[in-house]
C-alpha cells in the first residue's frame, strides 16, 4: 500500500473516531460542533463574497481605465 492508501485510511479512520465521539456525546456537545460547523461555513461564504466583490472592483476600475484612455486617444487624435 503505497502513501496516500496509508494517509486515506488514516483520514477515514480519524473521521469515524470523530463520528463515533460525535454521536457518543450529549446533546450540547453535539449542538457546539454544528454550531462549530455552521460558523466555518458561513466565515467561508463571506470570504467567498469578499472576493467576489474585490473582483468585481477589479474589473469595474480596469474598465474605467480602459474608457478613459479610449477617450484621451479619441481626443488626441481629433486634436491634431
Amino acid at each position: 500500500m503505497g502513501t496516500k492508501g496509508k494517509g486515506l485510511l488514516a483520514l477515514l479512520g480519524l473521521g469515524a473516531l470523530a463520528f463515533w465521539k460525535y454521536k457518543n456525546s450529549s446533546p450540547e456537545e453535539q449542538q457546539a460542533v454544528k454550531d462549530k460547523i455552521n460558523n466555518a461555513k458561513d466565515n467561508l461564504n463571506k470570504w467567498g463574497n469578499d472576493l467576489k466583490s474585490k473582483a468585481n472592483e477589479v474589473v469595474d476600475q480596469v474598465k474605467d481605465k480602459a474608457e478613459q484612455v479610449k477617450t484621451d486617444v479619441e481626443n488626441s487624435a481629433s486634436n491634431n
